[in-house]
């Protein structure tokens, strides 16, 4: 049984109820399948309040000109690792303390009573985890690790929050906007001061432990999301336009394999021209009348 959470709809496309027949069809879908792997995308966040990059008129995207930063930039430039740190020291108080929602949930549930066989999140916001799914696979990392670029060492990003509180004790700036990993927008001068530490173990620079954009999955996940796919029996995405070929390529991979597939999202995604199922609701309104 799901506990019913209420949903926060501010970065939610506007969309229909479910429609009665849709349901019945992914309740067939759901029910033939033995081994499903499912893809998660941020479209299954919105509703605990994060909002998304691409949703139209409500994505990140569509309210500002502000972008995610690039890898390249993060790794070259010490202004750039200081602006990212001192926005997202500002915004991780209140990206940490999302909750999930009843999606996540529900999904939870299917993995305990077997019907799950694999979950694949794109997500970095640690949602699926603290709903207590554990068949799962984080594609570009976790907001909630950091580590080392120089010698990998690992620290929680909540032992990261205590040190920048302990070398900026008088630092303060107001965020002026939230975006889908957790980082905030403040101006050059706001955070001109702001210090950022170093490894504590040998000095080199502190990486959120995700993939940013311009950077790649690492190949050992690649083939172990592949395995798991190979041993599954049918496909379904939720929350995702599927736009970054990091998780589309394990839809073609479905699609080869001739998996059935199953899209639930708010408008159009990639895979449209070739899954069998297509839903355009709510992750939270639909899937719990999954059963």
């Amino acid at each position: 049984s799901v506990s019913k959470t209420s949903p926060n709809l501010a970065f939610v496309p506007a969309c229909l109820p479910p429609d009665p027949m849709e349901v019945e069809e992914l309740q067939r879908f759901v029910s033939n399948s033995k081994r499903l792997f499912v893809m998660t995308g941020a479209g299954i966040s919105t509703e605990s309040g994060i909002p998304d990059y691409r949703s139209e008129g409500v994505g990140l995207y569509a309210r500002t000109d502000r972008r995610p930063i690039q890898h390249a930039e993060f790794i070259r430039s010490a202004r750039a690792r200081q602006r990212y740190w001192a926005r997202n020291f500002v915004g991780w108080p209140q990206f940490s303390s999302h909750q999930p929602n009843t999606a996540h949930l529900v999904l939870r549930d299917w993995e305990k009573l077997g019907k799950l066989y694999w979950l694949v999140t794109q997500n970095v916001d640690a949602l699926h985890t603290k709903a207590g799914s554990q068949r799962m696979t984080e594609l570009h990392g976790c907001t909630h690790r950091v580590f080392c670029l120089a010698c990998g060492d690992q620290i929680l990003r909540s032992e990261l929050q205590e040190q920048f509180e302990a070398l900026n004790p008088t630092w303060k700036a107001e965020a002026l906007d939230v975006a889908p990993d957790g980082d905030v927008f403040l101006t050059d001068e706001q955070v001109h001061n702001f210090q950022v530490p170093a490894c504590r173990k040998c000095g080199g620079i502190l990486k959120p432990d995700v993939t940013f954009f311009g950077d790649t999955v690492s190949r050992e996940k690649v083939n172990f999301v592949h395995q798991r796919l190979a041993e599954s029996d049918s496909m379904l995405v939720a929350g995702s336009s599927m736009q970054v070929y990091s998780g589309y390529r394990f839809a073609l991979a479905a699609r080869e394999k001739k998996l059935p597939i199953a899209i639930l999202n708010i408008g159009p995604t990639r895979l449209d021209h070739f899954a069998s199922l297509k839903l355009n609701s709510r992750c939270g309104e639909l899937l719990p009348l999954i059963v």
